[in-house]
């Protein structure tokens, strides 16, 4: 079978190459790759912003089909449709037994159990995941049922980005009917932001990003409003009367983009961090403003909650046409071509390239 495989970290260059399934056993479940989509996480691991051992095959959003299941494994079956759920819940831990499955750290031992082998070279999938391959072994938990009506592309974007960004919204920041919301980055996340933002009624939404062809698109969602970064101050002051936002997220994992949100929110609003940064970039938020303005800043890592039960909520959103994930994906290659999704990412030209493997 082929999976596509970064060598070293930074490169940024994938290699289409035949690879040896690894790992395969009790409580694992073989998938039938169908669809994986380019998440901006998989090129943070790529450049070594997020940390992550290499040779990897990245790809962490992705939909198929169970081939194989190991001894142990109940809850699905050969034939069965999942999505692949890159920090599954274990049910077992601390975090887990407290609700906060989302917290569930047991997705990273799966890195300890390498899908892949690369000639002589045992090789990780990225977050035990690997969906860039046209199979790949995960642990059970991992695979997720999804009913027989959700395409495999819509379901690849949940697994991930659309989940993170609506997960944000109705289950970290929790946004209130009526609210003014200002959405700073406006990729897969920062567009489901903007989408869950409507969802929740809020009656103003700002959009910011430097690229033209976001901005339209964020209008599409369901923003009320979309500027540059460098007219986001002119348009707070012109639309709060200098207040300032209820509601501001950042979708970009940057101090820079962190300060424009937190100067952007009123005081006692909320500052909700989303996007994923460098471990050295550290914010120039100092204690006294953080106290006096009582601004409450809270992160959300892939959306807040049991990833499982937002899926769900997100399936029955878009089965009831309250959200469009159609439209996320503006791109599709095949598996051997990879290399030009990830281009179109660092452009700026894709939302959501979904790759085509089966």
């Amino acid at each position: 079978m082929r999976a596509a495989v970064l060598h070293r970290t930074g490169d940024e260059t994938l290699d289409v190459v035949p690879v040896e399934m690894r790992s395969f056993g009790p409580g694992r479940v073989r998938v039938k790759m169908h669809v994986a989509s380019l998440c901006h996480s998989d090129l943070s691991a790529m450049s070594g912003t997020i940390a992550h051992p290499a040779p990897f095959v990245p790809g962490h959003e992705g939909a198929g089909e169970v081939v194989e299941v190991g001894e142990g494994v109940t809850h699905v079956r050969p034939g069965d449709r999942v999505v692949v759920c890159w920090m599954p819940p274990c049910d077992r831990c601390a975090s887990c037994k407290v609700g906060d499955g989302h917290l569930c750290r047991s997705g990273f031992a799966h890195l300890a159990r390498p899908a892949f082998q690369y000639g002589e070279t045992v090789v990780p999938g990225m977050m035990g995941a690997g969906t860039f391959a046209e199979e790949t072994v995960i642990d059970a938990s991992a695979a997720i049922p999804i009913p027989d009506d959700l395409p495999y592309d819509i379901a690849a974007l949940i697994g991930c980005g659309v989940t993170t960004g609506i997960g944000a919204v109705l289950n970290t920041a929790k946004v209130r009917p009526g609210a003014s919301v200002a959405v700073v980055g406006l990729g897969g996340v920062g567009a489901s932001i903007v989408q869950g933002a409507r969802v929740a009624g809020a009656a103003h939404i700002l959009a910011v990003d430097p690229t033209p062809g976001r901005r339209a698109r964020a209008l599409d969602f369901g923003a009320t409003e979309a500027v540059a970064p460098e007219e986001l101050d002119a348009a707070a002051r012109r639309l709060t009367g200098g207040f300032g936002f209820d509601y501001a997220f950042e979708a970009v994992g940057k101090t820079a983009t962190l300060r424009a949100a937190y100067n952007a929110t009123r005081p006692g609003g909320t500052v909700c961090l989303v996007g994923v940064g460098a471990r050295t970039d550290v914010p120039d938020l100092d204690l006294a403003e953080l106290v006096l303005s009582e601004k409450k800043l809270l992160p959300s890592f892939y959306g807040g909650s049991d990833v499982r039960r937002t899926y769900a909520t997100i399936i029955d959103l878009w089965r009831a046409g309250r959200i469009d994930l159609e439209s996320m994906i503006t791109h599709r290659v095949p598996l051997e071509q990879v290399n030009e999704a990830v281009r179109q990412m660092h452009t700026g030209e894709a939302l959501r390239t979904v790759v085509d493997i089966a």
